[in-house]
């Protein structure tokens, strides 16, 4: 349980009513897993629960407590070792395909784990003079992050089980008839991209600087799971006209046929609520970079730049399908105009993922959370059904490489003028 600061303690600042709902909302998430769910790992890509719940915990304690917090003695030396992530500076650390293999400590274990780093956070979050706001605040975003993770991870865990089970009873409605698609012209200019202002952001969306946009257009609603599987029954993952050399090669490979989750019919898909027909007015899911590029190929269009992306969603509300709304699955919608741009599904643009003009990581170890990955990865724009609201924002910028597809992620299409 989380320590209740009493009346007569301090008062508090943002980061601390904001730690503790985050922190909160990462265990609600798994309040439904059995502890034979917390410690499976289907594969190297995937994270087990137990991991996910420790190595956020890890985090804090490494880069918050550990510096600022005089006299403090972690509970267990060795979960440094176990739940270091890719931090090379900060020392060696347990190899990622083998988290699996991990079943100490016991879910308790990092339950308490937990619950000891809660504790002293507060704490110090309760001392006014010591300025931790900052790092308590991207140590938040990085839980986010994992809160997302976490479910996608989830999701992959039970669909290889052959009883197929539900993480949750989910709203299983079909959605409405989607309108026709179409595009969103815009004209050439000279814009700003990147993050600017007071709020929270990551190194990688800065620093702010001016993009050249072309005359071109972007679809006003995300790629549909019946537009989709048009492409799979005219053949498209049968002609290598559509796909780049290492798509083709990947689809061969692997022999891919269909989204990841889809059945053999095409009918059903695994969800967060277990198998269930396939609505055909939902944003089709879980493609990756090659199998979007492929569709937009087969469709006439491209994919867009994440120029051209974030210069529209700059323009827009952020509101849509994300965390908060309780459904965990992409959803279609019969509204018209521009629509979809936040929730869903992550959106992957035709930008590989590369610094900004004058990008300069964090100083020290934090400098290895974004920038050593700007290599062989492609930006996606946007969130997904499973992105807390409060974490995303016009100028995010996530990344995977191009053969990814576990992550809610799928396709808006894009036209040059």
């Amino acid at each position: 349980m989380r320590p209740i600061p009493s009346a007569s303690q301090p008062a508090v600042t943002a980061a601390h009513d904001k730690f503790l709902s985050t922190r909160e909302t990462t265990v609600a998430l798994c309040r439904t897993l059995q502890t034979e769910d917390y410690v499976v790992q289907s594969m190297p890509d995937v994270s087990p629960a137990k991991w996910h719940l420790a190595h956020t915990t890890w985090f804090f304690e490494h880069f918050v407590l550990e510096p600022h917090l005089q006299g403090y003695r972690s509970p267990d030396p060795a979960y440094n070792y176990l739940f270091n992530s890719y931090y090379y500076t900060v020392g060696a650390m347990h190899a990622r395909p083998e988290r699996g293999l991990l079943s100490r400590p016991t879910v308790a274990e990092v339950m308490a784990y937990r619950a000891h780093i809660d504790k002293h956070v507060v704490r110090l979050l309760e001392n006014e003079n010591a300025g931790i706001d900052a790092l308590v605040t991207l140590g938040i975003n990085h839980e986010q992050q994992h809160q997302e993770l976490l479910l996608t991870d989830i999701k992959h865990v039970f669909s290889v089980n052959p009883l197929k089970p539900a993480w949750r009873e989910l709203d299983a409605s079909p959605s409405s008839p989607s309108q026709p698609l179409a595009f969103v012209g815009r004209d050439a200019a000279t814009v700003e991209i990147g993050h600017a202002g007071a709020g929270f952001c990551f190194d990688n969306e800065t620093p702010r600087h001016n993009a050249l946009l072309v005359p071109h257009a972007i679809a006003d609603r995300l790629v549909t799971n019946g537009e989709y599987r048009e492409f799979v029954r005219d053949g498209g993952y049968e002609m290598p006209e559509l796909w780049l050399s290492d798509g083709w090669a990947t689809v061969r490979q692997q022999n891919w046929r269909r989204p990841l989750y889809w059945n053999d019919a095409l009918e059903a898909e695994f969800t967060l609520g277990g198998m269930r027909d396939i609505d055909p007015n939902a944003p089709v899911s879980h493609v990756s970079y090659f199998e979007a590029d492929a569709y937009a190929r087969w469709a006439g269009a491209r994919l867009p730049a994440e120029t051209e992306w974030e210069s529209l969603a700059a323009e827009q509300v952020i509101d849509g399908n994300l965390l908060e709304a309780g459904r965990f699955h992409p959803a279609g919608t019969e509204s018209t105009g521009l629509r979809q741009l936040f929730g869903d599904v992550w959106e992957w643009t035709s930008s590989p993922y590369v610094s900004y003009p004058g990008f300069k990581p964090l100083a020290g170890s934090l400098g290895e959370y974004n920038g050593k990955f700007m290599c062989n990865q492609m930006v996606l724009r946007g969130g997904s059904c499973v992105t807390p609201r409060s974490h995303i924002r016009a100028t995010y910028r996530n990344f995977f490489p191009p053969h990814a597809r576990w992550q809610f992620s799928g396709i808006r299409l894009a036209r040059d003028l």
